[in-house]
């Protein structure tokens, strides 16, 4: 019978690697049996307080060592002397194999298609909001025209030509412009010029972790800026660079994720004065700034940069069509040659029929009206996902207030942690993302994040009346176990 191992929330080492090492222990010292069946990962999940991908991770390496053998149908069990394992089946081992480093702890699924799942997991836009007859209209003109056999031969590294002509708009003489596949290949090779293991970067904590884990997986140390109402803390910035002496800083001024914080103009300000002082590289994430709902627009660094320093990254993937892959980056000419040479090595160039037919998208009118109905319906989502959390959240409940974008914030009242949390709130209907996945070097159990740009406010309001509910529970559940002076039990 398995025993519930110790996991320890706060090690460097990744969840699901704790929790192989804790089942592996077992099966060494004869607790586990040849033989002996395991809990599935969704029940073993449940009994941890972890989400089931963590669990089905953890599977996977015991499974491609051997000590384990899943059955269609019947479950995962210890396997015993008789088992072939990989090397006597004939198979590669192929995790003595691998010289890459895992990921971090496993994200959060999103909810699949058509389950009844209430999923506040992820920062896309509404499918239901697309386009798709402007969208098919596009493909046709640009498949048809004449034009289609240039496009899909091999293109440019750079990019398809007219479309970096679009977007480049009135320039500086001193810059250029990169089209990559989404921002997070921009931040790979962004990475990949300015950094070697063991440099700094500075970032926001907490901070998207796909921008986290670029550094991280590449050995570069990274320091996190604490974020609060207004964003990134500048303050903090003059002792953060005297003491770590960074190599560039990641910043993302407008709705920021995972907490919707925006800068103030005189923090933009700042920051872009701080960093010339310092010779410190800025790298703006400027690709939720469109998805503005409420208040006064304000200039991107990269606009009020006079010195054209700043490196900025923009995409179509927050606004419309994120599977279509398509980012940018604009800098100085001397940045962006490296980056299309860096580029080049990695995957020659950006597919071009993409970029055509969100080209033509966007001349024909169809992405500006696109734009105003998302704002639109964003502007609903937002009125109704905070509306929600005054409703139902528990009573100390904390959450940021943004005026655009795609996230918030929610920072729930002692001791409820939002890991804990929710697998209960799942197995209940809704789902969200804990703040650990997004802490750099502030652990926050009972932060997480509400993404509600892809819900209709109907599902918003179900969806915390559920989180509310669980967080309820919860912590009628601690307030009996306290006033009868019992020590808290995780289940």
């Amino acid at each position: 019978m398995i025993h519930l191992p110790q996991l320890d929330a706060n090690s460097d080492e990744p969840i699901y690697r704790q929790l192989h090492a804790r089942i592996k222990a077992s099966i060494r010292d004869g607790s586990l049996a040849p033989g002996e069946r395991i809990p599935p990962t969704r029940e073993l999940a449940g009994l941890l307080g972890l989400n089931r991908t963590t669990v089905a991770a953890a599977y996977e390496l015991l499974e491609a060592e051997g000590l384990i053998r899943g059955h269609v149908g019947r479950g995962s069990f210890v396997a015993g002397p008789n088992d072939p394992g990989p090397a006597a089946s004939g198979a590669m081992e192929w995790e003595d194999r691998f010289v890459a480093n895992r990921a971090p702890d496993p994200p959060v699924p999103v909810a699949a298609p058509g389950t009844d799942l209430i999923s506040f997991t992820s920062a896309r836009p509404a499918a239901e909001l697309f386009p798709l007859t402007e969208f098919r209209n596009a493909c046709r003109e640009v498949i048809d025209g004449p034009e289609a056999v240039e496009i899909l031969q091999l293109g440019s590294p750079l990019g398809y030509a007219p479309l970096r002509a679009y977007l480049q708009g009135q320039k500086r003489p001193d810059e250029d412009l990169l089209i990559t596949n989404g921002c997070q290949q921009a931040l790979d090779l962004l990475q990949r010029l300015f950094t070697r293991q063991g440099d700094c970067v500075l970032v926001e904590d907490p901070i998207y972790p796909g921008l986290r884990n670029v550094f991280a997986h590449a050995g570069v140390r990274i320091v996190g800026v604490p974020v609060g109402p207004d964003g990134l803390d500048v303050e903090a910035l003059p002792r953060l660079i005297a003491r770590e002496r960074p190599r560039l800083i990641v910043v993302t001024p407008s709705f920021q994720n995972p907490t919707g914080a925006t800068m103030p103009l005189a923090a933009r300000q700042a920051l872009l004065r701080i960093a010339r002082e310092n010779r410190l590289v800025v790298v703006e994430n400027d690709i939720y700034a469109e998805l503005r709902y409420q208040g006064a627009e304000l200039p991107s660094l990269k606009q009020m940069d006079d010195s054209g320093d700043t490196i900025q990254m923009k995409s179509f993937s927050k606004l419309a069509f994120p599977g279509l892959r398509v980012g940018w980056v604009t800098g100085p000419r001397p940045v962006i040659g490296r980056l299309a040479e860096l580029k080049q090595w990695t995957d020659l160039h950006s597919d071009q029929l993409s970029q055509a037919v969100l080209l033509r998208f966007a001349q024909s009118g169809s992405l500006e009206s696109h734009r105003q109905r998302m704002v639109e319906a964003g502007r609903a989502r937002l009125h109704a996902v905070l509306s929600a959390c005054e409703r139902y959240l528990p009573q100390g409940a904390r959450f940021t207030r943004p005026q655009g974008g795609m996230n918030l914030w929610v920072r729930l009242p002692d001791p409820l942690d939002a890991s804990e949390l929710l697998p209960k709130a799942q197995r209940a209907g809704m789902s969200f993302l804990p703040g650990r996945y997004f802490a750099v070097s502030r652990q926050e159990p009972g932060a997480l994040r509400l993404s509600f740009a892809g819900l209709p406010p109907e599902q918003i309001e179900t969806g915390l009346a559920i989180l509310g509910r669980v967080c309820q529970e919860e912590l009628t559940a601690a307030r009996a176990a306290q006033s009868a002076g019992l020590a808290p039990v995780i289940v």
